[in-house]
C-alpha cells in the first residue's frame, strides 16, 4: 500500500490528467502504466548495463544504437514539443517502439499492446507528467509499481463491484513462501488480474534459486513456458504483461480468456496454482464448461473456480486459493460437494482464516486461504487449521501498519512436525479427516476451534443495590451543595 509522499504524488499526476481532459479512469490508468512501463524499460537498461561493467561481459541491449533517443533518461530533458513528436512518431516514436518491443508478433504482449493508444493530448501536459513521474521514489526490489496500480483502482467508482483490485501485497507473499515455487514449476493463475501472484512468484524464484539464470534450460523455462496468466479485462491484460516484463520474464503467457468457460482447453497441465478468484457471485450455465458442471453444479464462480484449478493441474500439482468464508461452511449441495471432492479425492492440506478487513477498504468479506494438492486418489489425512487475527495493518478502512501480525507465526508452523500437539485453544492445530467428515465436511474454523470463556463473578443484587443507593445519595448531595453556592 502507497501512502505518504507517493500517494500525494499520484494525486497530483492524477489531477493533471483529469485537468487536461483525460477524465475516464481506466484511461488514466493505462496511459499512467504506459509511461511507467516506458521508464522501467530505462531503469532495467541502466541495470543490465551495471552488472554487465561489474562481471565484464557484454550488455544486454534493450534499445539499439539507434534508439538512445527513445530512453527516459535522454528524451525527459527535451522541450515540450519535441518530447511530444518524439512520443506521437509512428514509426520511430517512443510509443510505437514500445508496441513492437517483442520481435515474436504472436507474443501475448504484442497481441495486447497493438490496440494501445497515447492519449495524452497535449505537449504540455506530457512534459508535466513525465517530470511527475520521474520525480515519484519508487523502492527498487519492491512491488511498488502494483501498490500503485491499486491505488489507481480504487480510484474507479466500478473496481469493488468488478474485482479490479490487486490481492494485498503481503498476502500474496505469504502464499508464495507457504507454496516455495521451484525452477521446475509451471505455474497459473486462471485470474491473474495486474499478474500480482505471478510476479511474487518470479521474485521467490529469483531470491532463493540463484542459478536459475546461469542454467540455460532453467532460464529457458522461466523466460518462456513458467508463467500463465488468464483475463478478461483488456486494460488488466496489458497492465499484467507489461508487469512481468519489468520484472524480467521476457515472454510472460498473458492470455486474454475466460477461465470457466469452454474456450478453456488446460487439463492437468500446470504444477502450481496461486490465485484470488472473483466472488461475483453467479453467472450463466450455458457459459461454463460441462466437466466443471459434472463435480459440482452451481452458478457460484467461487465454487467453481476452486474445480477449475483441480482439472487444470498435474497430479501431485498443488494450489493456494482465496476464498470467501461461505466456501468453508455453505449447506447447499454443491458447496458440500466440493468440500467432499477436497478432502477425499485429493489431499486438502490447510485452510488459513483470514480476518474480513484484509481486503478493505474495497471489501469487508470474511475470506480464507485454501491449500490443496491434486491426487485423485485421496490423502488427506489431517487439515491444518490456522486463525490468522492480524496481518500487520489495521483491520479499518485506513489500513495503518500496526505492531500485531501472524504471518511470521503461519509461516514457521506450517512446516512445523508438531502441530498436533497443539491445542484447539492456540492459533492454530490439525482436525482428523474422520472429524471433518463426522461434521459433514465443514471447513470453518470455528467448527472444530475451542473457545475457552473466564469464569466471570458478580456481587450479589442486594450489595449492587446498595451501591447504587450510594452513589444516588452522593449526586443528591452535590446537587444541594451546587444549589446553595447559587443563592
Amino acid at each position: 500500500m502507497i501512502t505518504g509522499e507517493i500517494k500525494s504524488s499520484v494525486d497530483r499526476i492524477w489531477e493533471i490528467f483529469w485537468t487536461g481532459g483525460v477524465t475516464n479512469p481506466l484511461t488514466v490508468i493505462e496511459q499512467f502504466t504506459y509511461l511507467l512501463f516506458i521508464k522501467g524499460l530505462d531503469d532495467r537498461q541502466n541495470d543490465l548495463e551495471a552488472n554487465a561493467t561489474l562481471l565484464g561481459i557484454e550488455t544486454e541491449q534493450i534499445f539499439s544504437k539507434d534508439q538512445q533517443q527513445l530512453r527516459w533518461s535522454n528524451f525527459k530533458q527535451m522541450p515540450a514539443e519535441a518530447m511530444y513528436a518524439l512520443f506521437v512518431n509512428t514509426d520511430r516514436g517512443v510509443f510505437s517502439f514500445i508496441k513492437n518491443l517483442h520481435d515474436d508478433k504472436n507474443s501475448s504482449f504484442s497481441r495486447y499492446m497493438k490496440d494501445a493508444l497515447f492519449q495524452i493530448p497535449t505537449p504540455a501536459m506530457l512534459e508535466k507528467i513525465v517530470t511527475a513521474v520521474d520525480a515519484l521514489q519508487l523502492k527498487k526490489g519492491t512491488d511498488q509499481k502494483g501498490d500503485l496500480y491499486e491505488y489507481l483502482l480504487s480510484k474507479v467508482a466500478t473496481s469493488g463491484t468488478n474485482g479490479q483490485f490487486r490481492t494485498p501485497r503481503h498476502i500474496i507473499q505469504m502464499m508464495v513462501d507457504l507454496m516455495k515455487p521451484s525452477p521446475e514449476d509451471s505455474i497459473v493463475d486462471p485470474a491473474a488480474g495486474t499478474s500480482g501472484f505471478l510476479v511474487a512468484s518470479g521474485e521467490y524464484l529469483q531470491k532463493h534459486h540463484k542459478d536459475l539464470f546461469t542454467d540455460q534450460i532453467k532460464k529457458a523455462h522461466y523466460n518462456n513456458d513458467m508463467f500463465h496468466g488468464f483475463e478478461m479485462d483488456s486494460t488488466m491484460l496489458r497492465i499484467g504483461a507489461m508487469n512481468m516484463m519489468l520484472h524480467g520474464v521476457e515472454h510472460p503467457n498473458i492470455e486474454y480468456r475466460d477461465s470457466l468457460s469452454d474456450q478453456n482447453p488446460d487439463r492437468d497441465k500446470y504444477s502450481l496454482i496461486l490465485a484470488n478468484p472473483p466472488f461475483k457471485g453467479s453467472l450463466d450455465f450455458d457459459s461454463v464448461a460441462a466437466d466443471l458442471l459434472k463435480v459440482t453444479k452451481t452458478k457460484k464462480t467461487e465454487l467453481l473456480f476452486v474445480v477449475l484449478m483441480l482439472r487444470m493441474l498435474k497430479k501431485g500439482g498443488r494450489a493456494a486459493v482465496i476464498v470467501p468464508d461461505g466456501v468453508l461452511f455453505g449447506s447447499s449441495n454443491a458447496h458440500k460437494k466440493l468440500r467432499h471432492e477436497l478432502v477425499e479425492n485429493h489431499n486438502l492440506k490447510g485452510i488459513i482464516s483470514m480476518p474480513s478487513g484484509v481486503f478493505k477498504p474495497y471489501a469487508g468479506v470474511s475470506t480464507a486461504v485454501i491449500i490443496f494438492e491434486k491426487t485423485g486418489i485421496g490423502g488427506t489425512e489431517n487439515v491444518w487449521f490456522y486463525d490468522m487475527q492480524a496481518d500487520g495493518l489495521s483491520l479499518d478502512d485506513k489500513r495503518q501498519p500496526v505492531d500485531t501480525n501472524d504471518i511470521p507465526d503461519i509461516l514457521t508452523r506450517w512446516e512445523k512436525p508438531n502441530e498436533s500437539k497443539r491445542a484447539r485453544t492456540e492459533k492454530s492445530f490439525l482436525v482428523p479427516k474422520a472429524e471433518i467428515a463426522e461434521n459433514d465436511y465443514d471447513l470453518s474454523i470455528n467448527r472444530y476451534k475451542e473457545i475457552v470463556y473466564e469464569e466471570v463473578s458478580y456481587d450479589p443484587p442486594a450489595v449492587l443495590v446498595k451501591r447504587i443507593s450510594k452513589l444516588e445519595s452522593g449526586i443528591t448531595n452535590g446537587i444541594e451543595e451546587l444549589k446553595g453556592m447559587l443563592k
